[in-house]
């Protein structure tokens, strides 16, 4: 009772902020559905010690203004991080697959004028054009689906480096990798970070994974992109480990790049935390956050915690949770370093997966753990998927078997990061989900996020906050109109004052 009302108390008290959003901070936890949100909510509080982890909560879900958000692209119900990431941060939904062309672009086709028309700009170009400092941080690869939405301009997603392009698309638009150094926005933002030493032609990634990229031309595009910035008159660096992030100081540089895995980062669990290893999301981050906030106008940064996604397709609940609860530590640093005055931190994901919170597990109950524990019924897990390569790994191959799938809670590796939740449908890659994922804000017009909106409309209210891009003007004839007379937006409230002022008088 006192918690619902105490809650109804701050609901009523909130007063939209409708000051200039110098800068803004998105973060995008790829793959971060609602029923990850709660599952990590819930995993903090009891990692924590927390009775009743229930009632917690990820500092995000306190942020003032919540809305949901349609994922779906415009050829697929259940969506990809490329066709999600062009709408987040071009404002255009499009096809699955592409990366910032609009849906007249069909994935893989590659005409050169078809694309050229269907080119989009991103948030980062509109920041960049009102003289605001850029740049992005990434666990994945740079070149991967959510960051090269906010810069590049494909066909085809996976279109990484020089190698992947079609033999017959190679005169039609230069790859991913080439794009980020060569072409704007790319070329002049001052912060990446992220993985994807392959594609950028600095080392080659060797291991299991085919869709990681390797040059073949021989280009170490990192080395290109710090003589181009030298060149220019900025002070640029390439850092590939701790040791040389510890060392980057606003005072000596003013554009980074740093690439700290042939392919994906690590899993922050499994990363090396010595000099010569790999920096978390939150030590990048708040490195990004120092160098960008020299900028006297301001600055836009696109944060992803890609891993979360990553361990999902695994089955691999508890790192998904893990990741999600790592966002959440970067979520709180980045608060700690700016001021709801002037600065709007939005959290959203770009779709969600299959994996359910589902039984009827008692309060405090492991989440990890089973929906419940009664001898009489099939033990099942509280978090599974509707698909994926933990089916494979539940399977009871036994000649003797009387069940086809194994009692999960008797499997030896539970405990294990790399233990797969159970998926009744078998397939290498768990899959996306299709249904509405949050979009959580707060400082100056996060009240724009109330509601329930189309994932394109993200940019453009991004727009109107920050009063860059197409949308510039319409938050500030609100601000005018929220401080006096002198905005045509408002003719009938005036219409309403001269009325009551007219009938006083008479």
């Amino acid at each position: 009772m006192n918690l619902g009302r105490s809650h109804l108390e701050h609901v009523l008290s909130k007063q939209p902020n409708t000051n200039l959003a110098k800068n803004v901070i998105l973060f995008v936890g790829d793959g971060m559905g609602l029923a990850t949100v709660t599952a990590a909510r819930i995993f903090k509080g009891q990692q924590q010690g927390m009775e009743g982890a229930e009632k917690g909560s990820l500092v995000w879900e306190t942020f003032p203004d919540v809305g949901l958000v349609k994922t779906y692209n415009v050829d697929k119900q259940v969506p990809d991080s490329a066709g999600t990431g062009t709408a987040i941060f071009t404002g255009v939904k499009t096809n699955m697959g592409v990366v910032g062309v609009d849906a007249r672009v069909p994935k893989g086709k590659c005409d050169a004028t078809q694309v050229k028309k269907a080119s989009l700009d991103s948030i980062m170009q509109w920041a960049q054009a009102s003289g605001k400092l850029t740049g992005f941080v990434t666990t994945t690869r740079v070149t991967h689906a959510t960051p090269s939405s906010t810069y590049a301009r494909s066909p085809h997603r996976e279109w990484e480096c020089n190698a992947k392009i079609p033999i017959g698309a190679t005169n039609c638009v230069k790859d991913i990798a080439r794009q980020l150094i060569e072409d704007e926005p790319g070329r002049n933002l001052r912060v990446i970070f992220g993985g994807g030493l392959s594609p950028m032609g600095v080392a080659n990634y060797t291991g299991p994974d085919e869709e990681v990229c390797k040059r073949t031309d021989g280009r170490n595009l990192a080395d290109e992109w710090v003589r181009d910035k030298e060149s220019a008159g900025v002070r640029a660096t390439f850092v590939r480990n701790n040791g040389e992030l510890a060392r980057v100081t606003p005072g000596e540089h003013d554009a980074v790049m740093g690439l700290f895995a042939t392919n994906h980062m690590e899993y922050d669990a499994e990363r090396d935390q010595g000099p010569e290893g790999s920096p978390s999301l939150l030590n990048m981050t708040t490195t990004a956050m120092r160098l960008l906030q020299k900028g006297p106008n301001g600055f836009l940064l696109m944060v992803e915690g890609g891993l979360i996604d990553q361990a999902h397709h695994q089955n691999y609940a508890r790192l998904a949770l893990m990741e999600t609860v790592g966002m959440e530590a970067t979520v709180q640093a980045v608060l700690e370093m700016t001021s709801r005055e002037d600065t709007l931190v939005i959290v959203t994901a770009d779709h969600s997966h299959t994996m359910t919170m589902n039984g009827y597990p008692a309060r405090g109950n492991d989440i990890l753990g089973m929906a419940h524990n009664s001898t009489k019924k099939q033990l099942f897990e509280t978090l599974t998927y509707a698909n994926g390569p933990g089916h494979y790994d539940h399977l009871n191959n036994a000649t003797d078997r009387s069940s086809v799938y194994l009692d999960p809670s008797q499997m030896a590796n539970r405990s294990d990061i790399h233990y797969r939740h159970f998926a009744p449908i078998g397939i290498k890659s768990e899959t996306h989900g299709g249904e509405d994922i949050a979009v959580y804000a707060i400082g100056p017009f996060s009240h724009l996020f109330n509601g329930v909106h189309e994932q394109n409309y993200i940019a453009h209210a991004i727009s109107c906050a920050g009063q860059f891009g197409p949308n510039a003007d319409m938050c500030k004839s609100t601000k005018s109109a929220a401080s006096g007379f002198g905005s045509k937006a408002h003719p009938i409230a005036i219409m309403l004052i001269f009325t009551f002022v007219r009938i006083t008088l008479l």
